[in-house]
């Protein structure tokens, strides 16, 4: 062991000192998200899943880094991860609308102006009902990861993707405040 120690004192204390920035990474991250999440008053489980997001993404900088650090062997490990991400890659083409959903999903943790409870419409030929115009109004009763969960004003639940609100225009028309529904009107005479 003292061998080892002593081969390899420079690689070790480098993967201390990766490991030690990635945790404090991931609490400076985490804490910023929450503090955004509480000034936004998001929901919860938003939070805690961009908070997932951004471990992952740190747990894979810190696998490349140590890799760099350890001085591992490029040809055998390209040969292996040119494989697997081969398979991923073909995986992922045909499915490449998850991707665009969980990344609409991060954009619209930070910069989405509508949460929960409150009542849009989406201008989407396809959501549009001509004959009726109450079913074009929309609550938001959920934002996940992938998608929105929006309550129509007959009870219908339907299923959104988050990539399809960012392009799409969105009407907020009231919001969700303290137990009772507010007018965009409304607001903006609070606010003067």
């Amino acid at each position: 062991m003292k061998e080892f120690v002593a081969e390899h004192y420079n690689e070790l204390i480098y993967s201390l000192i990766i490991l030690i920035v990635i945790v404090v990474l991931k609490f400076l991250f985490t804490t910023a998200v929450r503090k955004v999440s509480k000034i936004s008053d998001f929901n919860p489980v938003r939070t805690n899943l961009i908070i997932k997001f951004i471990n992952i993404a740190l747990t894979i900088i810190a696998i490349v880094a140590l890799t760099l650090v350890w001085s591992v062997n490029y040809q055998d490990l390209g040969v292996m991860l040119s494989s697997v991400f081969a398979v991923i890659g073909v995986a992922l083409f045909a499915q490449w609308s998850i991707l665009s959903n969980i990344t609409a999903g991060v954009i619209l943790f930070f910069s989405f102006p509508f949460k929960i409870g409150n009542t849009i419409r989406i201008l989407d030929k396809e959501l549009l009902d001509p004959n009726n115009s109450d079913l074009d109004q929309f609550v938001i009763e959920d934002i996940k990861a992938f998608h929105l969960h929006l309550r129509r004003s007959n009870g219908e639940i339907l299923t959104y993707p988050n990539n399809l609100v960012l392009q799409k225009g969105v009407i907020l028309i009231s919001t969700y405040q303290q137990g009772e529904f507010i007018s965009v009107e409304e607001q903006e005479e609070q606010i003067i």
